[in-house]
């Protein structure tokens, strides 16, 4: 097995929202705010490279919204998921699964392009895997949510008959759902921020690694109140969080990011404050 770290673009969120309760003097030591109160952020994807697979986990934002809709959004950077797989040898046809967190726009986005007046899958060669009740949650959203779940994003999908499911195992008291994905990798399950999100985690050179999506989007958000404005059930993401980290630090895990501008990866320990980042390194360096 092989894993890559796979660029995409940085973009900007509200700063309160990615902090929610935490006060802005606290969080703006963390990840500074410009005059308009953003923040810069990554869409950091993975690529695994497994038993003649070529798995990505997510997709980054994609390019086929207009220019009202990203002018939200402040897109930056040189890194593209295209030239970020090419750094490697790799090419989108390459792709064999397409492993969706969930189905928010700035995770699914890269998963339909817009060829002519068609939306088609970007990975034409790809079973793009996702989960039922996670489905049904972005195709019905909530007025709160269903600005994050975009039709074009997410309907193609399923019509072009790529779409598998994943089944979700039912999970008891503090134990994270968990299913088998492939020999060396499951997918955990949390639903805090969303219903049914799904973390890749990946048996890698005798280390445990978890792809950590919106859970935890960044190192910033390792202390237990740091939750963001943006997640549906807060104090669920609170309980997963905490069981999450006891078990992350017992068991010497290491945290893959999403988000976090700076830092790919981390391991964590115990201290008087609570659990915090211990080292933070490349993938490559792992």
């Amino acid at each position: 097995m092989k894993l890559y770290t796979i660029d995409t673009e940085l973009f900007k969120l509200d700063g309160g929202a990615m902090f929610g309760v935490v006060p802005k003097v606290l969080w703006n030591k963390i990840n500074p705010a410009d005059e308009n109160n953003l923040c810069t952020w990554a869409m950091r994807l993975l690529l695994i490279e497994d038993a003649g697979r070529l798995i990505l986990v997510d997709t980054g934002i994609g390019n086929k919204q207009d220019e009202k809709f990203f002018g939200h959004y402040y897109l930056h950077g040189n890194a593209t998921l295209n030239n970020s797989l090419a750094k490697h040898g790799f090419h989108r046809d390459d792709i064999t699964d397409v492993i969706l967190t969930h189905l928010h726009f700035d995770h699914c986005g890269g998963a339909i392009v817009r060829n002519g007046e068609r939306l088609e899958p970007a990975f034409k060669n790809a079973r793009y895997w996702s989960n039922a009740q996670h489905w049904d949650w972005a195709v019905h959203p909530n007025d709160r949510e269903k600005a994050s779940f975009l039709k074009d994003n997410i309907l193609p999908i399923q019509q072009s008959g790529q779409l598998n499911f994943i089944t979700m195992p039912q999970g008891g008291g503090d134990q994270l759902a968990t299913a088998s994905f492939a020999q060396d990798i499951s997918l955990r399950f949390v639903s805090g921020h969303t219903n049914s999100m799904m973390l890749p985690q990946i048996n890698y050179k005798g280390r445990t690694l978890v792809y950590m999506a919106d859970l935890l989007p960044s190192a910033g958000h390792i202390p237990l109140p740091y939750v963001m404005a943006y997640d549906m059930f807060p104090l669920t993401t609170l309980q997963e969080k905490k069981s999450f980290l006891t078990e992350a630090v017992e068991n010497d895990y290491v945290l893959f990011f999403e988000h976090d501008p700076q830092l790919e990866c981390c391991t964590l320990q115990q201290t008087e404050k609570g659990i915090r980042m211990k080292e933070s390194f490349k993938l490559a360096e792992l």
